[in-house]
């Protein structure tokens, strides 16, 4: 096996286990949400944060981390060697997943997810610019599918085996885990990457900030922020919750398999959708894809009233009693997947396409970073804003419409700029 592609191998096995921390997270936050009880946390013993806010930090102080981190993270990227950077990033992350076991408080655990937030961000910046470097410009966005697809296989395991490892053993086994995959992935690319010798002086921010085509797809990528944060963060809270915090009750496991769900899905079709994203373009796919994940996630809260339609089962083998509305909320947990294949491959292709061509693809990664950022911080406050004072639904309404007025911005602004044939083009 040639040297080049162990590097892509080392290279996916840390996109594996990136993912496979991260969907821990995501799968036990319900947990955590119980066992914590974000409810009356006092700062200082000056004022209290209502409930509301704290679950949405749960989710923001992640976020806030990973946008302080991105812009010095990225300029590194592109004046030093990647490789060595995306060393040092996900030892931090070995650190936080052994932190999390630990938490005691609300405060805590924010602080465990601020600290995983740099590392997630470091890791993802490094790698993927990486792999984009590393490929031609005619096998980009599949190479970058596959590292998604290792990414989302990551996903899925994780979530099956940490629901079914907490059930029986609590927090600790979980994330034993998760530091023994990452040091494992640590030692695995020091042993096999070579040194990148691509050295980017100056500021790369400056000039990829002003490309037209990033400026152009910033109009959706800001909205569609919003959407993702809210509806991947909120279909395991709504399946997990308890029914008077406006969900479904459903046990760690079940809420393991929605949220497999949407990752099986995306895993399988990412590859394939990242390889016809290099042969017929890249807009098109961005606005189908997240097209799609809009009217889907507009769909999610009808759940119940699909499953009572259709009389669907509310009880499972090894799952127990549930509802009507598991079925169809898995079903439309893979579709979100579905649709977002699409987008995915496609917008990270674009960004290492202009990155390469302009100089600085860790900077253009960088950049497609910031977009996300103010959409995923604000969205986790508002998540919970609207579980709390409005409802559940709400969440997804607000996620659903965000999509879609995303990709129909990024529709006008690429007409008038580029010519009404530029969506088939790109």
């Amino acid at each position: 096996m040639n040297r080049d592609r162990l590097q892509f191998y080392a290279l996916y096995l840390t996109r594996f286990a990136g993912g496979f921390g991260f969907i821990t997270l995501v799968t036990l936050l319900p947990d955590y949400i119980e066992t914590l009880d974000p409810t009356g946390v006092s700062v200082f013993g000056l004022f209290t944060l209502g409930a509301g806010f704290v679950i949405g930090m749960y989710t923001t102080g992640f976020t806030l981390a990973q946008t302080v981190a991105v812009v010095p993270l990225a300029w590194a990227g592109d004046r030093f060697d990647k490789g060595k950077i995306l060393v040092a990033v996900l030892a931090l992350g070995t650190l936080s997943y052994a932190l999390f076991p630990l938490v005691d408080s609300s405060l805590a655990f924010v602080g465990a997810r601020a600290l995983q937030g740099v590392a997630v961000t470091g890791a993802g910046l490094m790698s993927l610019a990486l792999v984009g470097e590393l490929s031609d410009v005619g096998t980009r966005a599949n190479n970058i599918g596959k590292a998604n697809a290792a990414r989302f296989a990551a996903s899925i395991l994780g979530s099956l085996s940490a629901g079914a490892l907490y059930d029986a053993a609590g927090f600790t086994p979980v994330f034993a885990v998760i530091v023994v995959l990452m040091a494992v992935a640590t030692v695995t690319l020091w042993v096999l990457l070579e040194p990148d010798h691509t050295r980017i002086a100056g500021f790369p921010f400056s000039d990829l900030a002003l490309n037209r085509r990033i400026l152009t797809i910033a109009s959706f990528r800001t909205q569609y922020a919003v959407a993702v944060t809210l509806v991947r963060t909120w279909v395991p809270i709504y399946a997990g919750l308890s029914a008077a915090g406006g969900g479904l009750a459903y046990t760690s496991l079940a809420v393991s398999l929605t949220v497999v769900a949407e990752k099986f899905t995306n895993m399988l079709f990412q590859p394939k959708t990242g390889g016809l994203s290099d042969e017929y373009g890249r807009a098109l796919f961005v606005f189908v894809g997240g097209g799609a994940y809009g009217l889907v996630a507009l769909a999610v809260p009808f759940s119940p009233a699909i499953g009572a339609a259709l009389g669907l089962p509310e009880t499972y083998p090894v799952l127990g009693p549930l509802s009507a509305a598991f079925l169809p909320l898995v079903g439309l947990s893979g579709l979100l997947g579905v649709a977002d294949s699409f987008r995915e491959p496609a917008s990270m292709a674009l960004f290492a396409d202009e990155g390469t061509d302009d100089g600085g693809v860790a900077s253009s990664f960088g950049i497609r970073e910031l977009l996300w950022r103010p959409g995923s911080v604000v969205a986790p406050l508002l998540g919970g804003w609207l579980m709390t004072e409005v409802g559940m639904s709400w969440v997804f309404y607000v996620g659903g419409a965000s999509a879609i007025t995303g990709v129909f911005s990024f529709l006008a602004i690429l007409t008038y700029d580029f010519g009404p044939s530029a969506l088939t083009e790109w």
